[in-house]
């Protein structure tokens, strides 16, 4: 099969670097690094730990909540909801603490884990949160995955996509304005950083590149997709959006963002459960655990950019001072690049694909710059942050 390009594509440097206070490398899409070698993501974090004023922040988040309460029984908010940790953190929080008349919409995942059901569940029910649930039809839903997994290396973009879209469909069909995602994942895990020092993002001029890899769900009629099927993943027109007054906010922008106090408090107060099983490819069991499909997500990344779910997560709890990079480095040895064993089958079944033809694909996103075969002809990284990687010295 033909090779991706996949350093042409995402305009990935020559050389691997690593951040040299966290786990992450400039492979990163959209990451930057500053002149000590420190990533955006770190340099944000430290940041918020020492220059917001948290308690002005909340004011802010207050004044907004009284710009949108309605106080006539109609829905004030849509929190965009899987279920799981973080967003059932904003949507509870919103309700309970600030007052607001919320609304959670979930654009369902490829195929529910049986925890990740539970904690749906959960959120409507202990976490007393009203939901709408949006289900694409299964067949298109399948032939998408299968499209992305080929031509975008991520079978999970169709979930993205009606993950970032369906709740804005929902604005506009509901006349609900204000629209609270949780944290901005370019500024807390590095990428473009235009939005980091604001609440808001655009529909669309952001939605292209930052979330659907550069390719919008309209783009896929090229592909021999029906545009009727392609309308639930698709944004609402602007006029519309405008006409309704829709706002996309980050509840990161306003309050602390910490994912481990997210689990905390969702597990106190919607019933949030982890994994009963270590999540394949890192080390823990409250993250991402929605949809069956998820790890081939995560794996993929750590194809195309050496970054796996390991060195994200590991990443993240180093700005936060959880862990400490030594012990980050030790983790990733471990587990980042684990294949996920546990749901191929049921991948393979999903898509339709056989195994040969997926290591086809697999291998056709490795990058020449990132990936070589070893004296036995196993594919290996070049460079790695441990510095025992086929071209590390």
């Amino acid at each position: 099969m033909k090779s991706k390009e996949t350093q042409k594509r995402y305009n990935l440097p020559s050389e691997v670097i690593y951040c040299t206070e966290c786990t992450i490398s400039n492979q990163r899409p959209r990451i930057t690094f500053d002149e000590n070698g420190v990533c955006s993501a770190c340099n944000y974090a430290k940041f918020k730990q020492n220059e917001i004023n948290w308690d002005e922040r909340e004011k802010e988040l207050m004044a907004l909540c009284d710009r949108f309460r309605r106080n006539d029984g109609r829905y004030d908010v849509i929190v965009p909801s899987s279920g799981g940790k973080d967003s059932a953190f904003v949507a509870h929080e919103l309700k309970h603490k600030f007052g607001m008349n919320v609304l959670t919409v979930t654009w369902s995942p490829h195929l529910y884990t049986e925890i990740g059901w539970e904690n749906f569940q959960s959120l409507i029910h202990t976490g007393d949160l009203p939901n709408v649930l949006g289900t694409p039809a299964g067949g298109i839903h399948r032939k998408l995955t299968k499209l992305s997994f080929e031509i975008l290396g991520d079978p999970f973009q169709p979930f993205i996509y009606g993950q970032t879209n369906y709740p804005l469909q929902c604005s506009v069909n509901y006349d609900i304005p204000l629209v609270m995602y949780g944290e901005n994942g370019e500024v807390e895990y590095g990428g473009n950083m235009k939005n980091a020092f604001k609440p808001t993002r655009d529909a669309h001029t952001d939605h292209k590149d930052h979330y659907f890899s550069g390719l919008s769900p309209e783009d896929l009629v090229k592909y021999g997709i029906n545009k009727n099927d392609i309308v639930p993943y698709m944004a609402p027109e602007n006029i519309k959006l405008k006409e309704t007054g829709t706002e996309i906010h980050f509840y990161g922008y306003y309050r602390m963002w910490v994912p481990q106090e997210n689990f905390y408090y969702c597990s106190e107060n919607t019933g949030f459960k982890v994994n009963p099983e270590r999540t394949e490819g890192t080390y823990s069991k409250y993250a991402s655990i929605d949809d069956k499909l998820d790890g081939f997500h995560f794996y993929l990344a750590y194809i195309k950019f050496g970054n796996g779910r390991c060195v994200s997560d590991s990443a993240h709890e180093i700005r936060d001072g959880h862990i400490t990079r030594e012990e980050g480095i030790k983790l990733i040895e471990k587990y980042d690049g684990e294949f996920p064993q546990k749901y191929f089958k049921t991948f393979l079944e999903y898509c339709g694909i056989t195994e040969e033809y997926f290591n086809q694909v697999i291998d056709s996103w490795r990058s020449p710059h990132l990936w070589g075969k070893d004296q036995v002809g196993n594919w290996k990284l070049k460079h790695n942050i441990s510095k025992t990687g086929l071209n590390d010295k």
